[in-house]
């Protein structure tokens, strides 16, 4: 019996935090837009005048408006833009290019250029400006969607800027670094050869086993694989954010260094149980898992220091 009352007292708590967390969204406002080609979720808080806003850029692979892929299913961007707006911070979010089908708006897949994403986002920032809605624009960016969000802000007047578990190199440095750990050194070898020659220019035909990108796609992966986030980042002066986790196996702890010395003036948090997909793990088993685990909980500490950034008032 008093396993049974047990039983029903846990049930009847969690049932309870379902519904704070339901409350938590309840009343907002979320509206589909369209700019340009590009489809996007607009999501306000109930009983705000002019709150801020962030644009929340996702990560690389064709990536939708939740932070999800063909592959990975974590909802990255979907559970941050509920924490943001429970904390009466507005969000915008977007399918980014390739996410469910090449539109043909976005012309043919082979003239795709990396400066296509931030012109996308640019596109949103302006809206969003132009709006007259919000208080405050901010930029964040998760993975390579940091990468995007800096080039953005060097485009477009934004008010600050949040990188989540960004890279401080070269996509196609940090492509090889992450094979390294993976392959042994002869398959390796012909790869890393592939992608230093697209770096340079070049088209690779036929691309070595393991690198299955086709000689017309080159180009636009190659644009992508050049930019390098260092030198834009140092002359960005708007207050930034910058995050790393101690579990992620994407990007290592040197990029969040490295990333922290290019904008020394910006505010930095290291969360030694988060992974890349923003969640705390235990093992490399359970960071796995987490990224086809949409309801698992983003890390709390991140979630509240990213808000909290947002909605201060200090100038830096």
């Amino acid at each position: 019996m008093r396993a049974r009352t047990l039983l029903a007292a846990l049930v009847g708590a969690l049932a309870i935090l379902g519904l704070c967390g339901a409350m938590a969204g309840a009343g907002a406002e979320e509206t589909k837009i369209r700019v340009g080609a590009i489809d996007a979720v607009l999501t306000t808080p109930p009983d705000v005048e002019r709150p801020p806003v962030v644009l929340l850029i996702a990560g690389s692979g064709s990536t939708d408006h939740d932070g999800n892929g063909p592959q990975v299913k974590p909802a990255t961007l979907k559970k941050l833009s509920e924490q943001l707006v429970a904390r009466k911070i507005a969000t915008l979010r977007y399918d980014k290019r390739g996410a469910g089908g090449w539109k043909p708006e976005f012309g043919r897949p082979e003239d795709f250029r990396f400066k296509d994403f931030v012109e996308d986002a640019t596109a949103l920032v302006n809206y969003l400006r132009s709006s007259g809605k919000f208080s405050r624009i901010v930029v964040a960016g998760h993975s390579e969607g940091g990468l995007v969000a800096i080039l953005t802000a060097r485009r477009v007047p934004i008010d600050r800027l949040v990188l989540l578990v960004t890279a401080a190199r070269r996509q196609g440095d940090l492509v090889k670094a992450q094979l390294e750990k993976k392959l042994s050194p002869d398959r390796l070898e012909p790869i890393v050869k592939a992608i230093d020659a697209m770096m340079a220019g070049q088209i690779v035909d036929p691309p070595p086993q393991g690198l299955a990108i086709a000689p017309s796609m080159q180009p636009g992966i190659a644009s992508a694989f050049t930019e390098d986030p260092i030198d834009p980042l140092k002359l960005i002066e708007r207050p930034t954010l910058i995050v790393g986790g101690g579990r992620d196996r994407q990007v290592a702890r040197l990029d969040f260094i490295a990333l922290s010395a290019a904008s020394p003036l910006a505010k930095t948090l290291w969360l030694p149980e988060m992974n890349h997909v923003l969640v705390d793990v235990t093992d490399e088993d359970d960071d796995l898992a987490a990224y086809n685990q949409p309801e698992r909980a983003l890390d709390p500490v991140l979630i509240d220091s990213v808000a909290n950034f947002i909605l201060a008032n200090d100038a830096r």
